[in-house]
């Protein structure tokens, strides 16, 4: 049997941790890096004598974050304690909702893959949660023993759970960059993974092609980079497949993927779906959210990725892919705007395909070999625009653009046009000169004159290339091709 006649079934639960300053329950500070256990207060911890305030920020994320899904809001949601022992949890339970949650329902639309075999997939979502994080284990440096920091006991979380609709480790991993880039575009999580305020578990199984019915799932626990999800599922998957065909059962279970050796491994048995014991919090009344409170949130809302990528398209003409790559980041989306902005009223119209391809192209390939972000490009949106604008109005080719792009980046310019014209690299437009160009070009190389009108279209090409050398770039190339055809009769 092969991996053909299996079908994979995913389901992942983010947690998000919220950008507060404060925590959900305290008014201990959440900033990351203090020296453990420096920032647990005594609610934190639930010392005796002691009670939870919920922290309204929190709560106004939550709204938020359910407002841009298109879920519906609770007037009225329940927070319950979660029974489990474990040794960074020292009061023995976790502030969670379970059967009353801040947000429910909602879905993201999602695209996978890239080029002609790129698809669109609607992804529903169950629900989004408010909760509290938990302690940290320790054990790399403490030899035979654990270390426990309480730091992160009490931080906001909002656990975002989908349905079982993803097929594939590719599906799993654009829903969740397009999460993780929408809790950071509305501005209720930094993201960073590596801090761990951004973490996937994924609930994966398999059954055979055509069945109804889920198979058994295994939940990978805490996978922290986009990298690790994909590997740990497609592994997972491969093990199950292979357990199956083989005669043996998947049992349900907890598991942890390791890195070095690409492979999940089983850390407990779950006699159920849920093997935690709940029970209501008696120290928090039930939340309840105003229809007032929720068209406060909704008006302060940013533009959503989705409705601006619709605009890119209807306004300016770009492609479903330039308009998903460009607001694949509000960073990336705000810079794009602004260069287009830029370039000023009467070239806006004109532009906006030319600006993206720089964005997308240039910028980005040169971001990415600096390992820098956007927002951090030397090359300022003014300044990109004012190239654009010269590669527009045919003072630059587009080729002699990326040396003015180099000038600026490296700061050899405040402005496109200060590099072009210190540089001297003007484009030649007059026909004359171009003309005198081409015909010592065509005395220099009558072999490719000959080959050229015998049939041959790549001696073409040579001839424009060696135009283009004489004229060190600076001629169009399209002005050189229609030139170059007439002289030559073609």
């Amino acid at each position: 049997m092969s991996r053909s006649d299996w079908e994979v079934v995913i389901g992942l639960e983010v947690h998000a941790q919220l950008n507060t300053a404060s925590k959900i329950f305290s008014g201990a500070s959440t900033a990351f890096g203090a020296e453990p256990n420096r920032q647990a207060s005594a609610v934190d911890i639930a010392l005796p004598g002691v009670l939870p305030v919920l922290n309204r920020g929190a709560v106004e994320r939550a709204i938020r974050f359910g407002l841009a899904i298109g879920a519906h809001v609770a007037e009225k949601s329940v927070f319950a304690r979660k029974n489990y022992f474990y040794p960074d949890l020292p009061k023995g339970y976790q502030i969670s909702q379970m059967d009353l949650p801040v947000v429910v329902g909602g879905a993201i639309t999602i695209r996978v893959g890239e080029g002609e075999a790129a698809y669109e997939k609607t992804v529903r979502l169950t629900r989004a949660h408010l909760e509290e994080d938990a302690g940290k284990s320790l054990h790399e440096d403490f030899h035979g023993m654990t270390g426990i920091d309480l730091n992160r006991a009490g931080t906001p979380l909002l656990e975002i759970v989908s349905e079982p609709d993803m097929r594939s480790s590719a599906e799993a991993v654009a829903y969740a960059r397009t999460l993780h880039a929408l809790v950071r575009w509305i501005d209720i999580c930094d993201g960073n993974m590596q801090e761990g305020s951004f973490r996937c578990d994924a609930n994966v199984s398999v059954r055979k092609k055509g069945a109804t019915e889920f198979g058994t799932r295994r939940e990978i626990k805490n996978l922290n980079s986009f990298r690790f999800l994909q590997q740990a599922i497609d592994y997972e998957v491969q093990w199950q497949i292979d357990t199956l065909e083989d005669g043996g059962r998947v049992q349900q279970a907890t598991v942890l993927f390791d890195p070095d050796t690409g492979e999940t491994r089983m850390m407990r048995s779950k006699e159920d779906a849920h093997d935690y014991r709940y029970f209501p919090d008696p120290d928090l009344l039930p939340l309840m959210i105003a229809p007032e409170w929720k068209a406060r949130v909704q008006a302060e809302m940013p533009e959503l990725p989705g409705a601006m990528k619709a605009r890119f398209m209807d306004a300016w003409g770009l492609s479903a892919y330039d308009a998903t790559t460009l607001t694949a980041s509000k960073e990336v989306a705000d810079f794009y705007q602004a260069t287009v902005s830029a370039t000023g009223a009467s070239l806006a119209t004109q532009l906006p395909k030319l600006c993206a391809n720089w964005v997308m192209g240039d910028l980005a390939a040169r971001l990415n070999k600096a390992e820098l972000d956007v927002s951090a490009s030397p090359v300022s949106p003014a300044q990109l625009a004012g190239l654009v604008a010269r590669i527009a109005d045919n003072t630059i080719s587009n080729a002699i653009g990326k040396k003015v792009f180099e000038a600026l980046w490296n700061g050899e310019g405040a402005t496109a046009d200060e590099v072009i014209e210190r540089q001297g690299l003007k484009q030649v437009t007059d026909t004359g000169a171009i003309e005198a160009m081409i015909d010592e070009v065509l005395a220099a190389n009558q072999k490719s004159v000959d080959e050229f009108r015998a049939g041959k279209e790549k001696a073409f090409n040579a001839l424009v290339g060696q135009v283009m050398k004489a004229s060190k770039g600076k001629a169009g190339p399209a002005q050189v091709n229609e030139l170059l055809r007439k002289k030559l009769g073609a």
